[in-house]
């Protein structure tokens, strides 16, 4: 639950980041640069509509490269496949850190989009359940959903989902209302608050992975 919410607030904060402070495209929720590449091509804004196409091209790469790592043939080579990605996120957004204003603003988008995918495909369940943790429409209807069934039919299971739910949205609004700030007041840089949530999830994935080989061994 703990890793889930650390992703959730990545996920916020970098879409605050690239729509603030990168050229006003979405980095994860690839339905809004679906919406705004069709109202630019539709007035005939055909460069900006390519420019949110690109990350949206970005964002398919990162779904395919991310089912690759998990086939049984790659862990040879990549024996932790998650712990793996957590890393490369890592490593890309520290160095879009050092990126300026004055670069393209393509390059951080695509380079975002693409960690953001592959984390979204990497990490999807949250104590069994699917989630998301770089956009919410999903989990907002899950945790709507399960709200309900609690309230019709006294289902204290659903009452425990809802909550989780309900905390992954808060943690990617918090996490939005945090980029927004830092992007604002920061700058390229305030993309490095992302990495030290993320270098925490490392550590706290690391953590659970012991507690977990230590529960096997005693059973």
């Amino acid at each position: 639950m703990e890793l889930g919410i650390l992703l959730a607030i990545v996920g916020g904060f970098l879409d605050a980041y690239t729509f603030i402070g990168r050229g006003g495209v979405f980095a994860n929720a690839q339905t809004g640069n679906v919406v705004l590449m069709g109202i630019e091509a539709a007035t005939g804004e055909w460069r900006q509509a390519v420019l949110h196409a690109v990350p949206i091209l970005a964002f398919i790469v990162g779904v395919v490269v991310a089912e690759m790592i998990k086939k049984p043939s790659m862990r040879l080579f990549i024996p932790d496949s998650e712990r793996a990605v957590l890393i490369l996120e890592i490593a890309v957004l520290f160095i879009i850190g050092f990126i300026p204003y004055t670069s393209p603003n393509i390059i951080v988008t695509v380079a975002v989009s693409f960690v953001s995918s592959v984390q979204v495909s990497s990490f999807r369940k949250l104590v069994g359940s699917i989630y998301s943790t770089t956009m919410i429409t999903g989990n907002l209807r899950a945790a709507t959903q399960e709200a309900y069934i609690f309230f019709t039919k006294k289902d204290n299971e659903s009452a425990l989902r809802a909550i989780r739910y309900s905390t992954i949205n808060l943690s990617f609004l918090a996490g939005a209302i945090l980029g927004g700030l830092l992007t604002s007041f920061i700058g390229v840089k305030a993309v490095w608050i992302a990495v030290i949530v993320l270098i925490c999830s490392v550590i706290l994935f690391s953590r659970d992975e012991r507690k977990n080989k230590n529960a096997d061994i005693e059973v």
